[in-house]
């Protein structure tokens, strides 16, 4: 979109709206990394749509600035029965925004759903005996073997488990719900959703917040303090740039790193990194096609990939915002370890790439590389990406288009010849990788888990026992295993990870630690 197109369509908007004396007191304009392609965050794991996802619906558990899960939409929780019942109270007052109450019978209905999809909740109704609502209030489970992670599972942050009303919950999970009834701050307004341009929310009347605690990342009190968020997408960064100079628009979510000192300069304006578990880049391989469904040729990479390159390329040389010695959890956390880094940081070798991918049987398969040209950070990692291959002769099909394309398509299991992929490009809160409860991309899952679908029996049961371990040293030691066997499957080849800034206008203030949140936020 053109700051010309955005200027109208904003004008359009606001006068489409309501009369002079009806507007909202307080709005702001936020430019998304991408388009909203998706609305449904149990249909995609897309981070667009889990910032969406947060607007509209609320969780039962949310995760506070130290990644601990409080209750959100539940009063508190008792425990019985040595830890294989647990009953979840709901807290009074909370409504969809269609207006009925939330009742325990549609949050059953919305943790079921979720727990077909995510890895988390698998392991949660793997656990689980039955899961019931005996009354409006209460929601139950029954439990074949205690699960302390209970709380931390229902409060991801990620890939999360959005509370809907029953009607709709009750849609397969592979079928995406795209009517966004939820009971989150915020409303979404379908009628003013422009494709590929514009998406708006608005403040919820409804809404009660918690009346305990402080507003602490996705936990205490979500207060709405704006009556009117609206997303503009805006690819062009130039263009992005100059409106949140000229004040057209107020945040920014990924403002490119070039741009950054044009903008710290600028006085009305602040650059700053909020989401402390930053993001973590990958090259993810599609396990259940020739050629990747051979471990041994996507080992093979290994030794061509540079973290240092793909940092630079991503962020520039701002060298405090990104970590180029970074295996399979969050560089910093308590998972973290090098165990076996030194095939990510010893000498680069596209020679030692072309001897391991005859030794391991490549034959010239074609390789469908799909890359979302306007999500400026894969586009930087899948350019490298791609010279690598064609240097080692990969017989490459790289195919460029928008998120909103490349989205839907990574849900694909088929062959190439049925419109599947063979690799992409792709990033994830490095929060989610703060443990192997949570890290579901290193998972061995196959069909079972999220995109790329690696198997390694392996790696799962290092992650039960990691589930079952008492301590810290051992649970340190499990993660050192699951690398080293990650080092080996090879579920995706880690390309570094890095704090993405927020660039936003000045008179934007209280927001919080995390991605983009916007209850608590003012703009005065």
């Amino acid at each position: 979109m053109k700051r010309r197109d955005f200027l109208v369509t904003t004008g359009a908007a606001a006068s489409l709206a309501a009369p002079a004396a009806a507007q909202p007191r307080s709005v702001v304009k936020f430019v998304p990394q991408s388009d909203l392609a998706l609305l449904d965050p149990v249909f995609t794991t897309g981070l667009v749509t889990r910032n969406h996802g947060f607007l509209v619906f609320d969780q039962l558990y949310g995760l506070d600035d130290d990644f601990m899960p409080q209750p959100q939409m539940v009063e508190g929780h008792v425990i019985e029965n040595d830890g294989r019942t647990w009953k979840l109270t709901l807290r009074e007052g909370l409504r969809f925004h269609d207006g009925t109450p939330v009742l325990a019978r549609d949050a059953v209905a919305s943790i079921n759903r979720w727990m077909q999809v995510d890895a988390f909740g698998q392991t949660l109704r793997a656990a689980t005996e039955e899961l019931s609502a005996p009354s409006d209030k209460i929601i139950q489970f029954r439990l074949k073997k205690p699960f302390p992670l209970l709380p931390a599972a229902l409060a991801k942050p990620s890939a999360f488990c959005p509370v809907m009303p029953e009607r709709l919950a009750s849609t397969a999970a592979s079928t995406q719900v795209t009517e966004m009834v939820g009971s989150g701050p915020f409303r979404y307004l379908p009628r003013e959703r422009v494709a590929g341009s514009r998406n708006v929310y608005e403040k919820f009347a409804g809404y009660v917040p918690r009346s305990s605690g402080t507003p602490s990342f996705a936990a205490g009190p979500k207060i709405a303090h704006i009556d009117r968020v609206e997303w503009h997408t805006l690819p062009d960064a130039s263009t992005a740039a100059a409106a949140l100079q000229a004040g057209e628009v107020d945040w920014w979510e990924q403002p490119q790193p070039d741009l950054l000192p044009l903008l710290r300069r600028h006085r009305e304006i602040r650059v700053e990194a909020k989401e402390r578990g930053g993001l973590m880049g990958m090259i993810r391989f599609n396990c259940l096609q020739p050629p990747f469904d051979n471990a041994a040729i996507r080992r093979a990479f290994l030794a061509g990939v540079s973290q240092t390159e793909n940092m630079q390329a991503v962020m520039g040389d701002q060298r405090d915002l990104w970590n180029d010695r970074c295996g399979f959890f969050l560089p910093g956390s308590s998972s973290a370890t090098d165990a076996g880094i030194e095939v990510m940081t010893g000498p680069r070798s596209l020679e030692k790439v072309k001897r391991d991918l005859d030794a391991a049987g490549y034959k010239g398969e074609r390789v469908v590389f799909v890359v979302p040209t306007d999500l400026p950070s894969l586009n930087a990692m899948s350019q490298i990406a791609a010279e690598m291959f064609r240097k080692v002769g990969i017989n490459l099909d790289y195919q460029a288009s928008d998120w909103g394309t490349v989205l839907p398509r990574l849900n694909n299991r088929e062959g190439l010849d049925r419109g599947g992929w063979s690799v992409w490009c792709n990033y994830i809160p490095g929060i989610i990788a703060t443990s192997p409860a949570t890290q579901s991309y290193v998972r061995g899952l196959g069909r079972n888990g999220p995109f790329g679908w690696p198997t390694s029996s392996r790696i799962e049961a290092l992650r039960d026992e990691y589930m079952d371990a008492a301590t810290l040293p051992e649970q340190q030691r499990i993660c050192r295993d699951i690398q080293m066997q990650a080092w080996e499957d090879v579920p995706y080849i880690p390309t570094g990870a890095w704090m993405q800034p927020f660039a936003f206008r000045r008179n934007i203030t209280g927001m919080l630690n995390g991605f983009p949140l916007f209850h608590n936020i003012r703009k005065g």
